[in-house]
């Protein structure tokens, strides 16, 4: 009889403990630098704008800045940088978070190159163009894909292979001025799940993706994360957390 107790036991503790482990999750976060030169943007100081320099970059460099941002964040780790993976990126980024097994990949774009990026970015949100860095998995095989930077979709179109794959579930996160306007149709075809996207115009920096991410880690409805990213937002900007909650929000 003690022999069949200690088997059962075992066999519990076993089952619970499978039951607890939670899947690996992998994030990969598009940025197209900011490009005073290349985008139709309000044009910033020389320095955050020249997009062919990610070290300074508003949006990769600086302080909010996305490798910047994770990288002094007590809750990712560094694990790698690699420079120019390919001709359109100037620097990729590898983090690991700290107390939950989920990695982020970052790519820093060449400014000139904002429709390659967004065309990267809708394509694995369809769930094509997976890679794999250091035996993981991102690209279109990533659960999470986010794009920051200018919303060159206002200036442009782009084309590409925007059906899905498969049916796996991807969440998106697009920051970007207007993004659910102009991403919309996009994203209707490549049957992505948006999570955090604008209805104005917005500054794309790393705190209102960190905050989101944190919320979509702990496997949040798209609900909470549109929350923690206005609360984020209004945290920086100052203006007004209703105000946050009608530019932030989620879902189509």
């Amino acid at each position: 009889m003690k022999q069949f107790s200690c088997v059962f036991f075992l066999l519990v503790f076993w089952f619970g403990f499978s039951q607890n482990e939670t899947k690996p999750k992998f994030i990969h976060v598009f940025v197209a630098l900011c490009d005073n030169e290349n985008q139709g943007i309000v044009p910033v100081s020389t320095k955050l704008g020249n997009g062919q320099d990610p070290i300074n970059n508003l949006y990769w460099g600086a302080l909010y800045g996305v490798k910047t941002h994770f990288k002094r964040s007590k809750d990712w780790s560094l694990i790698s940088t690699q420079k120019n993976p390919n001709k359109h990126i100037l620097e990729r980024a590898l983090f690991k978070h700290n107390n939950t097994d989920t990695y982020l990949l970052a790519d820093a774009y060449d400014g000139k190159f904002i429709k390659q990026t967004i065309t990267d970015f809708l394509e694995a949100s369809a769930g094509r163009n997976p890679e794999t860095v250091e035996q993981k998995p991102f690209g279109g095989a990533a659960d999470l894909v986010a794009y920051v930077g200018h919303n060159g979709l206002m200036e442009f179109s782009v084309s590409g292979d925007f059906k899905p794959i498969n049916d796996d579930k991807r969440d998106a996160i697009i920051l970007a001025c207007i993004s659910k306007d102009y991403f919309k149709p996009y994203l209707e075809e490549t049957k992505a799940n948006p999570i955090v996207w604008s209805t104005g115009l917005m500054s794309p920096e790393v705190y209102t993706l960190n905050w989101a991410i944190d919320g979509w880690i702990k496997d949040e409805t798209g609900t909470q994360i549109r929350e923690r990213a206005a609360q984020a937002y209004n945290k920086y900007q100052k203006c007004g957390i209703n105000g946050s909650r009608r530019l932030l929000v989620t879902g189509y």
